[in-house]
């Protein structure tokens, strides 16, 4: 018998098979408040994201390694996004500071700033917001034994 294995799928398109998907580790060390409700037509309600439960000074930090392709403010808030390749990015929003300037390649688990009274993070593939909790955690291998 021979042994097969092979990470879960990426979405179609994101990676080709040579790639690994990235696998993400939680930003900050809180408890999620709103999980990801994906709208039912673009302008429509929901939560493009996850929203962490952090208080004002805890510490943000990049869920996977990456390229930071912007940091600064946007409608008076400070934001982060880091771009992951094979058109995956990962955006943190709400940041009491920033610890982190665009161009800056950052490891995952590297300090990419600091939250204010909320996080809100989310993941966008392709351009399409996509539910975060689909990067987070253990990579699973499914293996099957296949005869000779």
């Amino acid at each position: 018998m021979a042994l097969v294995a092979s990470a879960l799928a990426p979405p179609a398109g994101a990676w080709s098979h040579h790639d690994a998907r990235p696998v993400f580790r939680p930003p900050v060390d809180a408890p999620v408040t709103d999980p990801f409700r994906p709208p039912e037509d673009p302008y429509g309600p929901g939560n493009r994201g996850v929203e962490y439960d952090t208080e004002p000074g805890d510490v943000v930090r990049a869920a996977a390694s990456g390229t930071v392709v912007f940091a600064g403010a946007v409608a008076g808030s400070l934001h982060v996004t880091v771009d992951h390749g094979g058109g995956l990015v990962s955006s943190y929003s709400y940041l009491q500071r920033l610890g982190v300037r665009v161009g800056t390649a950052v490891d995952q688990g590297a300090v990419i700033g600091v939250a204010g009274e909320r996080l809100h993070f989310s993941v966008r593939l392709e351009g399409a917001y996509t539910d975060p909790a689909g990067f987070i955690g253990v990579r699973r291998v499914r293996v099957r034994l296949v005869p000779l």
